[in-house]
Order: structure tokens, then C-alpha cells, then sequence
């Protein structure tokens, strides 16, 4: 079963696009990237999750993250 998002398409790509084009404009090698947006998931999880809480969180991004990769393999 598909995951249906309360966010639309066009507010989603809008946003990838506008942090991709800053990745782009530092000319981030691929592991850089890779590691700020990392911090940038750890920063959003630990800042609005309480930490008894914030270790599942991590777990179903990660578990998503995957999924969404088999989509694309």
C-alpha cells in the first residue's frame, strides 16, 4: 500500500529543489551532502521529538529511506 503524504507533490519537490540547488551552489561532493543532510534529519528529530520517542522516528525514517531505494533498484 502506497504511503499517502498530507503534503502535496509540488511543495515537496519545491523544497528538495531549493536544498538540492544549495548542495549544488557549494559544490558538496556526494559524502558531504550526504552527511549534512544526515545532521539535518538528526537536528529535526532530536529538536521535536522527545528522546524516548526520538529513536523510532530514526528507525521508520531509516526503514522508509530503504524502501524507497528498492523502489528505484
Amino acid at each position: 500500500m502506497p504511503i499517502v503524504s498530507k503534503y502535496d507533490a509540488k511543495t515537496q519537490q519545491q523544497l528538495l529543489d531549493e536544498v538540492m540547488d544549495v548542495l549544488n551552489q557549494h559544490n558538496a561532493p556526494k559524502d558531504l551532502a550526504l552527511m549534512t543532510l544526515g545532521n539535518a534529519v538528526t537536528n529535526i528529530i532530536s529538536a521535536n521529538y522527545q528522546p524516548e520517542d526520538a529513536y523510532k522516528v530514526a528507525e521508520q525514517f531509516g526503514k522508509v529511506l530503504l524502501q524507497s531505494m528498492e523502489k528505484q533498484a
